[in-house]
């Protein structure tokens, strides 16, 4: 039997054998090889196929653009709150930071003596009505009966005279008792004459009404003098408001002229901010804004442009602008620190790409890296619109376009596997 069939078997396993016991041997370098191909695979692919980048889309959609600034809460005006006299304060029933409403009292002075002085000045007010009512219930009558009796008395010595005269001429009177006859009627005239003065006198009009009426005029305005001094005892807010400042305390005496309280008025307040001259020519009056205060950021409130000054600050290169707060929070306080986002311009239908998708964007010629065909292109951009967080591009893209992020390093013209962003 032929051995030649068993010899072609054999050889093929111990070949095997020998290969096994090879590679086994190897193992280790084998697999270093195997290790490196499959890292240099890895890196191969991102340097043929290029990296795997989260692009960035080209939109539309509605565009604010904005300037920001920050600034401080202030009020148009203060009100310092003084005395109008010299006193020692009895109580100060307000302190510091306290909202207080129109004619609320702040001060209180000691008022015993501006109190007497009340009491004096209204005994001399009852005594001068006292004295008109007089003049108009007593005196003014009886002064017309004595009119009334004068007249009768000079009636009655015109007659006397009358008759003596006569009797004289017929030789039956005496020249003596014609003579009496005419005292007696010079007498009755000189009485209607002084009864008359007397009624002309306290008549309205007359000279002793007259005078009775300054009289009580005088001691009615001396009075109020004096309830108006007791009422500066009483130092009121002529405004509701915000005390910001006290320099004031029980036992102190104050004088005239003197601050005591700093006021700020509720309801009157805006915000004063510097804005880059560069914005100059984007902001006008009656822009609408959003601000914040920075120890309460999330809560937001309406403000209106209203003031722009005409100069601009050499040192700092800006310029102050007020905006009004129509409806200031109560947290608000005098000189607080706050941000506002004032509205330039709007746009409803503007084509937008996020900022960071913009290179040089603040340069002469803003650029980007469309994706074309799984390589970057660089494509000149036209930015119009300048929001917080996008732009507008007015040329060089088309809605739809996807743009690689400026935060990527991708070189012009290089391979990139887009992927959306999430």
């Amino acid at each position: 039997m032929d051995a030649r069939p068993t010899a072609f078997v054999v050889a093929p396993l111990r070949l095997a054998r020998v290969a096994a016991v090879l590679l086994w041997r190897r193992r280790w370098r084998i697999l270093a090889v195997l290790a490196l191909l499959g890292v240099g695979l890895y890196l191969a692919i991102p340097w043929l196929l290029g990296p795997i980048v989260t692009t960035q889309p080209v939109v539309r959609g509605v565009l604010v653009q904005s300037v920001v600034a920050s600034g401080r809460i202030a009020t148009p005006h203060r009100v310092n709150i003084g005395s109008q006299i010299t006193g020692t304060v009895a109580s100060v029933p307000v302190t510091e930071g306290q909202a207080v409403a129109l004619g609320q009292v702040l001060v209180t002075l000691e008022d015993s003596e501006l109190r007497a002085s009340v009491e004096q000045a209204e005994a001399a007010a009852a005594q001068a009505a006292a004295r008109l009512r007089q003049i108009v219930e007593v005196t003014l009558p009886v002064a017309q009966e004595n009119l009334s009796q004068a007249q009768s008395t000079l009636l009655n010595a015109q007659q006397q005279y009358s008759r003596a005269e006569s009797l004289r001429s017929g030789g039956f009177e005496t020249q003596a008792q014609l003579d009496n006859a005419r005292r007696a009627l010079n007498i009755a005239q000189a009485q209607v004459r002084a009864a008359q003065a007397q009624v002309a006198g306290n008549a309205p009009g007359g000279t002793d009404h007259v005078a009775a009426e300054a009289a009580l005029r005088q001691a009615r305005a001396s009075l109020l003098v004096a309830l108006s001094r007791l009422d500066y005892t009483q130092i009121r807010a002529l405004e509701a408001g915000t005390l910001i400042a006290r320099n004031v305390e029980r036992g102190w005496v104050v004088q005239p002229n003197q601050v005591l309280m700093v006021l700020s008025p509720i309801g009157q307040i805006e915000i004063v901010v510097q804005i880059d001259e560069k914005n100059l020519g984007l902001i006008a009056i009656g822009q609408r804004a959003v601000a914040s205060a920075d120890a309460y950021p999330n809560r937001r409130f309406p403000a209106e442009l209203a003031y722009i000054n005409p100069s601009v600050d050499p040192d700092r290169a800006a310029v102050e602008v007020k905006l009004r707060v129509p409806a200031p929070p109560d947290y608000l306080r005098q000189d607080m620190t706050v941000s506002v986002d004032i509205a330039v311009a709007e746009r409803a239908d503007a084509l937008v790409l996020p900022v960071s998708a913009v290179r040089d964007a603040a340069g002469p010629t803003p650029w980007v890296l469309r994706i074309e065909e799984g390589r970057a292109r660089r494509r000149t951009v036209t930015i119009g619109l300048r929001g917080p967080q996008r732009v507008e591009i007015l040329d060089g893209l088309r809605e739809g376009d996807l743009v690689v992020p400026s935060s990527v390093a991708v070189a012009d013209g290089g391979r990139v596997r887009p992927e959306a962003a999430r």
